[in-house]
C-alpha cells in the first residue's frame, strides 16, 4: 500500500513491552534545560540525536497525519504508541528514515494522545507527545455542481493569478484484484501532477472511512472490507488543499471460502509441473506488538508472481492479505 496502507511493508523490531499512555518518568526524558557548561564533551555521545515538536498534519474521522523533524540525528528506527478508543496500547514502529505517518483505523469524534519515541541502538533516545480529536462522521457525499471547480468565466472573472498552473485530471478509477477483504484500486493521471489524494468509502457498518494517498502513487489496497459486499470508492485528486477531480467506481468483494490444499489425488502430476520449480522456505515471525505480527520467508527456488496471506482474525473471520512477489516480508496490522 502507499504510506501507511498503501506503501511497501516494512519490518522493525519494537520493544516488547507497551508503555502507558502516561509521560516517561523524568529520569527517562532527554534534559534538554541543563545549561552547555554542565554536560562535559567527554560523556556526550558522538554525535546527537533529538526529536522535534510532533505536530498534526491531517485529521479525518478515520486516521491522523502526525510529523516531526530531527534536528539532530540520525535515529535507527521509531516507535509511535497510542491507546485506541476500547483503552488498548497500540505500538506502530516506523523507519528511521520518516518523518510523517498516517495513523489509521481510528475512531470518529474521539481524542488520542500519541507518543513518538526515537530509537538507537535498541534504546529510546528522544520522545515527543501529541493530541488529537478525530472529526465527527459525517457523510461524505460527492461535491454537488456548486461546490465543484468552474470554469473560468471570461467576463467575470479571469485572474490569471488564480489559475494552477498546469491543468490536473484523473483518469479512470480501476480494480486491480479483489479478495473477500480486500480491493486493489489503480488509477491514472493524463494531466497533472495532484499532490496527494483522498479515497473514501463507507464500511460494512455504513460508517465513512477516508485513506489519504500519497501524490505519488498510483494504485492502493483497501484492507479491512467484508466479504460479498458491495462497496462503492471515491478518488479525489488534490491540489493546494482543494479537491480539483474526482473518479468513481463500484467493486464487490470476493466471496469467503476456505482456500483448502489440494489433496494428493488432485495435485498436478509431474508432466505438468511448470518449467522451473517454486518453493517456499520455512515462514518465520519476526517481530511482535499487541496489534500486530511481522512475518517473513525465504524461497529457495522460484519465483512467484504473487503470494497471499490468509489469516482469521479475532471476530473468527477470513482475512486474505495479497502480497507483491518481489517481498520477503510483511506487517499484518
Amino acid at each position: 500500500m502507499d504510506r501507511l496502507m498503501a506503501t511497501p511493508m516494512n519490518i522493525f523490531s519494537v520493544a516488547a513491552a507497551v508503555e502507558t499512555d502516561e509521560p516517561p518518568l523524568p529520569s527517562e526524558e532527554p534534559h534538554d534545560e541543563d545549561p552547555p557548561s554542565e554536560g562535559p564533551p567527554s560523556q556526550a555521545p558522538p554525535s546527537q540525536a533529538v526529536l522535534r515538536e510532533l505536530r498534526v498534519s491531517s485529521v479525518t474521522s478515520s486516521s491522523v497525519g502526525l510529523q516531526w523533524s530531527v534536528p539532530e540525528g540520525p535515529f535507527d528506527s521509531f516507535l509511535l504508541q497510542y491507546r485506541d478508543a476500547q483503552g488498548q496500547p497500540q505500538a506502530l514502529p516506523i523507519d528511521g528514515r520518516s518523518r510523517l505517518v498516517t495513523v489509521s483505523g481510528l475512531s470518529p469524534s474521539h481524542r488520542y494522545r500519541f507518543h513518538l519515541y526515537g530509537l538507537r541502538g535498541g534504546k529510546r533516545i528522544d520522545h515527543v507527545s501529541t493530541e488529537a480529536t478525530t472529526v465527527a462522521a459525517e457523510p461524505e457525499e460527492p461535491l454537488p455542481p456548486s461546490a465543484e471547480p468552474q470554469p473560468d468565466n471570461p467576463e467575470t472573472q479571469d485572474p490569471p493569478s488564480e489559475a494552477p498552473p498546469a491543468r490536473a485530471v484523473l483518469g479512470e478509477l480501476r480494480v486491480s484484484s479483489v479478495t473477500p477483504s480486500s480491493v486493489g484500486l489503480q488509477w491514472s493521471i493524463p494531466e497533472g501532477p495532484f499532490d496527494s489524494f483522498l479515497l473514501q468509502y463507507r464500511d460494512a457498518q455504513g460508517q465513512p472511512q477516508a485513506l489519504p494517498i500519497d501524490g505519488g502513487s498510483r494504485s492502493v489496497t483497501v484492507p479491512g472490507l467484508s466479504p460479498s459486499r458491495r462497496y462503492r470508492f471515491h478518488l479525489y485528486g488534490l491540489r493546494g488543499g482543494k479537491r480539483i477531480d474526482r473518479v468513481s467506481t463500484d467493486i464487490i468483494t470476493a466471496t469467503a471460502e476456505p482456500e483448502e490444499l489440494l489433496p494428493p489425488s488432485e495435485e498436478p502430476p509431474p508432466s505438468e509441473a511448470p518449467p522451473a520449480r517454486a518453493v517456499l522456505g520455512e515462514l518465520r515471525v519476526s517481530s511482535i506488538t499487541p496489534s500486530s505480527v511481522g512475518l517473513q520467508w525465504s524461497i529457495p527456488e522460484g519465483p512467484f508472481d504473487s503470494f497471499l496471506l490468509q489469516y482469521r482474525d479475532a471476530q473468527g473471520q477470513p482475512q486474505a492479505l495479497p502480497i507483491d512477489g518481489g517481498s520477503h516480508s510483511v506487517t499484518v496490522p
